[in-house]
């Protein structure tokens, strides 16, 4: 079975917008989005709607992750509870 290029994508990279697999791949933004929405319902990624302003127009996006991946904690020192 070929692995899905979007999938691959953000293991490599990890987190990104749509926009931003769409210019790494070369590929339409709505494929991307197609293919997005078919690894949510596989539960391969989790996303979230994003709204950016560009030039004080708001600009739909979605930030998608890999299911289930937990950031490394930034390093420096913790607050001590």
């Amino acid at each position: 079975m070929q692995e899905n290029p979007v999938l691959n994508c953000l293991r490599k990279h990890g987190q990104l917008l749509d926009s931003e697999i769409a210019a790494t791949l070369g590929v339409a933004l709505p494929k991307v989005r197609t293919a997005l929405f078919d690894l949510s319902k596989q539960g391969e990624i989790s996303w979230c709607r994003v709204t950016r302003f560009n030039k004080n127009k708001p600009v739909e996006e979605m930030l998608c992750r890999i299911s289930g991946y937990v950031p490394p904690a930034s390093p420096g020192r913790k607050p001590s509870r």
